[in-house]
């Protein structure tokens, strides 16, 4: 029997900010993190390609919230506690500047997640923060004879008087936390790309359409901004927000829909009105060699011929259906989505702990005192941007808090 003050559960980005600001705060207590695996801070190392997506540049509550399909609602009060410029001042207090670039996501200026990771260890250890690994929890079960809860492992028993859990998106834990009496939403994917085979997209993989608007067909599901054709479908950030805040109503369709996408982001008649202008001032140009709306050439080139329009089409020579016919390749196009792929490796799962199950003033668990969650463990998921990792900080920081009080 192994006793500690404060256990963790869970040596991610939630886990390690949990431990280290509970250490810091209050150096006489014992504080331990168990972790499954070999090493943490795994999910970290990956973030961001490797350089690690600390947060995103929001520092407005009522508009950071927006980006979270599950938990909008539930955040903002701790937003206001623990907020975007709390998070940069953390990390350079510990000497980790951080850096805005144009899309508004913020990594270390190192361009390196080991400087995160490195910056965590440091702090671990600096504030005796215990850090076990191959630690896997069977079960968690809270003591009947003194505050506090039993924590078995496959090789050890713990005792604590405080445990926060922050597992991520660890569906064994889930059925750990489930068998202890929470209610656990059932997980789904929540951030993909959408596999299209078409043969409009076949040949042009890497081309990206800066500013779209895409619609899941038959729902109100729909996002904006730009647009990537991969090898395999579409990715980019107007299909990440789709995946993300469509996570539940696309795994019901078994990932089978399909999408209409707006490259030009006009209406049908007005992009119509436009064509028949070119039709009276481009007369002798050629429809398939020059582009316009600011797409992609090659993309434009997909579309035309797409519209029953040859190579050697020129404006003055252009029907009316065919006119139409490319209108509607570039308003409203159709595509079928038949499965999803992984977004690089950064797996993210809507689903978790029941929300109303805990106290958002706290993160500490309606239904046992002195249990606290932090970070994917709760049914709290966001689009791609360092939002998720900003509601492990903010979640983590604030269960330390209660648990220093």
């Amino acid at each position: 029997m192994i006793n500690k003050d404060v256990i963790v559960i869970g040596g991610g980005a939630a886990g390690f900010f949990a431990a280290i600001n509970i250490a810091e705060q209050h150096p006489e207590l014992k504080v331990a993190i168990l972790e499954r695996g070999k090493e943490g801070l795994q999910k970290v190392k990956i973030s961001g390609g490797g350089r690690c997506n600390v947060t995103h540049a929001e520092f407005i509550p009522q508009e950071l919230v927006l980006n979270y399909p599950r938990g909008e609602k539930e955040l903002l009060g701790p937003f206001h506690q623990f907020m975007t410029g709390d998070t940069i001042e953390w990390f350079e207090k510990r000497g980790v500047e951080l850096k805005i670039e144009d899309d508004g996501r913020m990594f270390p200026i190192s361009n390196s997640s080991q400087t995160i990771i490195d910056c965590f260890l440091n702090e671990a250890q600096k504030h005796n923060v215990e850090v076990l690994y191959n630690q896997i929890v069977t079960n968690v079960s809270p003591l009947t004879e003194s505050i506090g809860f039993e924590i078995l492992t496959k090789s050890e028993t713990y005792n604590c008087e405080k445990l926060v859990i922050a597992t991520g998106s660890n569906t064994k834990m889930w059925n750990v936390i489930e068998d202890l009496g929470h209610t656990i939403s059932q997980p789904v994917p929540s951030l993909f790309t959408f596999n299209v085979k078409d043969k409009r997209i076949k040949t042009i993989p890497g081309v990206v359409a800066q500013n779209v608007e895409v619609k899941v067909v038959g729902s109100n599901l729909e996002s904006e901004g730009p647009l990537l054709v991969t090898h395999v479908g579409f990715s980019a950030p107007a299909i990440l927000k789709l995946s993300a805040f469509g996570a539940i109503e696309l795994a019901k369709r078994n990932y089978k829909f399909d999408i209409e996408i707006n490259f030009i982001r006009m209406s049908f008649n007005d992009c119509l009105d436009t064509l028949k202008g070119f039709k009276q001032d481009l007369k002798k140009k050629t429809i398939f060699k020059f582009s316009h709306f600011n797409l992609p050439k090659r993309l434009w080139h997909q579309l035309v011929l797409a519209s029953n329009i040859t190579e050697n089409t020129t404006w003055s020579d252009v029907n009316k259906s065919q006119l139409e016919a490319l209108a509607t390749q570039l308003t409203k196009a159709i595509f079928g989505v038949d499965g999803k792929s992984t977004f690089k490796e950064e797996f993210v799962t809507a689903g978790g702990v029941n929300l109303k199950e805990v106290n958002f003033k706290t993160f500490e668990s309606k239904l046992f005192k002195n249990l606290f969650f932090a970070g994917e463990v709760l049914n709290i998921d966001a689009i791609t941007g360092g939002f998720n990792f900003q509601n492990a900080w903010t979640s983590a920081y604030i269960a330390a808090q209660n648990i220093s009080k």
